[in-house]
């Protein structure tokens, strides 16, 4: 009798909890709830509307009236033999091209001058980084006039005697879109700037100092030590550069629109003609997906590469 009191005062053993289940705790269902609108509302209003453009631009609306017939990768192939969308895609490499390169260039090497911690270094940072806080919108008007042949910067060349140096800018069909890029680098360079200039102060100077004992020059020190350190940052200016220029709409529309001979129109200018004035919604709805998969060719491997560098980490 006794020995059965004792078995029955024994505790129970808990039941073992099986491995990877979440214990749904009032924390998680509060930071549910609380994350819940916002991924409903990326759902609808981001991926909901991909979705819609890609199914717009299958069928055959191009018209005011709707027209959902199915006509599958017709407007894909009409849109590759349109001569107009042929020269947005070559100014679109061009511009991407050159605006990414000038801007990590002359970036770059304002960081490096202001790294040198010169007198007033704060006044210049300021007026370099003063250009990021204009629209695209106040850049294209002003970047106008001062691009236009009749005024602004040729009439500098003229007051300075380098008569030779005028140009035709963005009213020239051969060199168009070079005009639109000196605008769109005045306006990043400052941001490339800033970003390189936090990376170069991060790097410790136990690792310059380092180099330096090791025998290294100061251009050794830059290309064998600070560089390869600054390639995160590269990588990102880079990303972000791209991602600008691939989708510039306000800069072109205040500034230029398609121009002479379609010198400086771009991809976002013709899906907005297109779809807006036109009323091909179908054909602009087919220019807004090539847009995308321009964009993701150069964001989605930025992804992976991060979060491959996250889990190494």
């Amino acid at each position: 009798m006794r020995q059965e009191i004792q078995e029955t005062a024994l505790p129970v053993a808990a039941a073992p909890v099986r491995a990877g289940r979440r214990v749904i705790t009032p924390d998680r269902l509060i930071a549910l709830g609380l994350i819940t609108p916002s991924i409903l509302a990326i759902a609808v209003f981001i991926y909901g509307f991909i979705g819609r453009t890609f199914y717009v631009s299958l069928v055959r609306w191009n018209d005011l009236a709707p027209d959902f017939t199915f006509v599958g990768f017709t407007n894909y192939i009409r849109l590759a033999d349109t001569e107009r969308f042929q020269i947005d895609l070559r100014n679109t490499f061009v511009f991407t091209v050159t605006f990414i390169v000038i801007c990590l260039v002359v970036g770059l090497l304002l960081a490096v001058l202001l790294d040198q911690k010169i007198k007033f270094e704060s006044v210049f940072r300021t007026i370099f980084m003063f250009p990021l806080a204009i629209s695209f919108i106040v850049t294209g008007v002003a970047w106008r006039w001062l691009e236009t042949p009749s005024s602004g910067i040729n009439l500098i060349f003229d007051a300075v005697g380098l008569g030779f140096l005028k140009n035709g800018w963005f009213t020239d069909p051969n060199i168009g879109i070079l005009g639109v890029v000196i605008a769109a680098f005045w306006q990043m360079s400052g941001y490339v700037m800033a970003l390189y200039l936090a990376g170069l102060r991060g790097i410790p100077d136990d690792v310059r100092e380092a180099a330096r004992v090791d025998g290294a020059s100061e251009w050794q020190l830059f290309r064998r030590v600070i560089f390869p350190l600054l390639h995160p940052i590269t990588l990102t200016a880079v990303i972000i550069l791209g991602h600008i220029s691939l989708k510039i709409f306000d800069l072109t529309v205040s500034m230029t629109g398609p121009g002479p001979g379609f010198a400086t129109d771009v991809p976002s200018l013709f899906m907005y003609q297109t779809t807006f004035f036109a009323s091909h919604f179908s054909q602009g709805a087919a220019i807004a997906i090539v847009l995308l998969l321009l964009v993701s060719l150069l964001i989605v491997p930025y992804l992976v590469y991060n979060a491959r560098t996250e889990v190494q980490r």
